[in-house]
């Protein structure tokens, strides 16, 4: 229970008796503490030396990753504070695809530091407003180190795609999946009023057990994960003329109970038979069109599906929406949800639609479209595991490529171009002097946990690493040297081919230092004990006693 004692000495209840509150230091260290485990999380998994996780859920199912979203995904916390950091982490992973465990281990750093600054008796606003300060700076020395990305520079493609992939389980395979993933975000690129667009969603991917991961493909056109229909289907169309139908090739049942009274035995077959017709003039329709393949988001009638194998057309019906989407924007043409306004120029086309056995299932492949607005990446891999973690590093790299066909401008990385926001922000830092210089630098400070954890992860000695890292970005040509994490030293990340895009750098430190701001600001938590706010029973920042980090 809470009070609130009035000048004369009375005491006013003003909580209720299941609430719990913190306030000034011992909030703010509860929830940065919180915040700052979630940073511990991922920070093993930083770099192509970083470790996995092995992830449980309630279910038994187990999850093996390095990728930082995915780690932050599965696990459940229970402090607000640690919740924002996960959110964080989401919003990187929405905006740029890539960058979470950056995002994380920046907010974090920056959280460790003010801690600092905080027991110094520095004012958290002081501390925010000199994060402010030294984010705009390192953004500047950001701007001034980027490196423009031409589409058509197909070496540098596989350079920042194969940047994305190291420190996953498929690196070894990363050549191949970068080619496909190239192929395939160059294949989706569209321009609107002047912009340049990728959107991976135009991507679909479809993941198979069986083979190796060296067999995955990229598919001009779309895998529906459905059979066809009927037996008495072909299996195989060239040439096809594929209708899009969002409405159902079945009679329509009443809406309302009615009743037939049917007197004489011969009218049973007449009304059995004018369903019949009924189908037969909704199959007519789509087969007057000239289409000879049918994808229905719907159910189709056992008759209709008779009258459609007769008339040797290939139906699947159930379609998901999102595939009818990608199977539109894939073969030009038009889902209809009116059978009577079907026509000729409504239809798609392709080169082949065809049933294909792929282990123990059958999906249908509609391959060979002309300049296809949508594309599937079939993915094979003979481990489960593994094409769960294909399909994650496929995720990242494919968004990869398309924030530098959006924004065609790329950073290094190993280290070098934090390195270099850090000497930015310390050389502006010394112009600043008072309280705010000490944030300022502390910003600085912070920007290096990214190399330090590059060379911890990687076994190297971090003292001598983080020293000769700062000789070389002294240097007027060093701005390119960052952690060599297969041998000891620092090496030239752009001759290696270690670049990154830059707008996944922008945004990790946008992210950071807005959670960072946030959870700094917080000086009071009232939370309810029934709510599960994360306030007790547990250690500092309410995390569960056995988590261990």
């Amino acid at each position: 229970m809470s009070y609130y004692t009035t000048p004369s000495g009375q005491q006013v209840i003003v909580l209720k008796e299941d609430t719990e509150r913190q306030r000034g230091r011992d909030a703010r260290r509860s929830n940065m503490m919180a915040a700052q485990i979630i940073a511990e999380v991922l920070k093993t998994t930083l770099g192509p030396r970083g470790m996995d996780k092995m992830l449980i859920d309630s279910l038994g199912d187990i999850t093996i990753t390095s990728d930082g979203a995915t780690v932050l995904e599965e696990i459940d916390v229970q402090h607000p504070a640690a919740k924002m950091m996960i959110e964080v982490a989401k919003t990187q992973d929405k905006e740029v695809g890539d960058g979470t465990t950056t995002s994380v281990l920046l907010a974090g750093a920056l959280l460790n530091k003010a801690g600092e600054l905080i027991d110094e008796n520095i004012h958290p606003s002081i501390i925010i407003s000199g994060y402010q300060a030294a984010s705009e700076k390192a953004l500047e020395a950001l701007e001034k180190a980027s490196i423009d990305v031409s589409m058509d520079d197909h070496e540098t493609l596989m350079k920042l795609s194969n940047t994305s992939m190291r420190s996953k389980a498929v690196t070894n395979e990363r050549d191949h999946l970068s080619s496909v993933v190239i192929d395939a975000i160059k294949q989706i690129i569209e321009k609107r009023n002047g912009d340049v667009i990728a959107d991976v969603d135009n991507v679909q991917i479809v993941k198979k057990e069986g083979q190796s991961l060296n067999e995955t493909a990229l598919v001009k056109g779309i895998i529906v994960d459905k059979e066809v229909v009927h037996a008495g289907m072909p299996k195989k169309i060239k040439g096809a003329k594929i209708a899009l139908l969002d409405t159902p090739l079945e009679v329509k049942k009443t809406e309302f109970d009615a009743e037939i009274r049917i007197k004489d035995p011969s009218s049973i077959q007449a009304f059995l038979d004018s369903e019949s017709d009924m189908l037969k003039k909704k199959v007519d329709q789509v087969v007057a069109t000239g289409a000879n393949v049918v994808f229905c988001q719907k159910g189709i009638d056992d008759m209709a599906q008779h009258y459609l194998a007769k008339a040797g057309v290939l139906g699947a019906r159930r379609v998901k929406k999102s595939d009818m989407e990608k199977l539109a924007k894939a073969t030009g043409g038009k889902v209809i949800n009116n059978l009577a306004d079907l026509k000729e120029a409504d239809l798609g086309a392709c080169g082949i639609v065809e049933e294909k056995k792929v282990g123990n299932d059958k999906m249908i492949f509609v391959e060979e479209c002309k300049d296809p607005q949508a594309v599937a990446i079939f993915i094979r891999a003979g481990l489960e595991r593994m094409l769960d973690e294909a399909e994650r590093a496929l995720n990242d790299a494919l968004y990869v490529i398309s924030d530098v066909a959006e924004v065609p401008q790329m950073v290094t990385g190993g280290g070098s171009i934090e390195m270099e926001m850090a000497k930015a922000v310390r050389e502006h830092a010394a112009q600043v002097g008072g309280r705010e210089q000490l944030a300022i630098e502390a910003f600085a400070e912070a920007l290096e946990v990214i190399p330090r954890t590059l060379a911890e992860n990687a076994g190297l000695d971090i003292l001598d690493t983080m020293v000769a890292l700062k000789a070389a970005h002294a240097k007027k040509d060093g701005e390119s040297m960052g952690v060599n994490v297969f041998d000891e030293g620092v090496i030239d990340m752009l001759k290696e081919g270690v670049v990154e895009p830059k707008v996944v750098k922008e945004q990790a430190i946008q992210s950071g230092i807005e959670v960072a701001s946030m959870i700094l600001r917080i000086d009071d938590v009232v939370a309810a004990k029934s709510g599960g706010g994360g306030m007790g029973g547990g250690p500092p920042g309410g995390m569960p006693d056995d988590m261990d980090m």
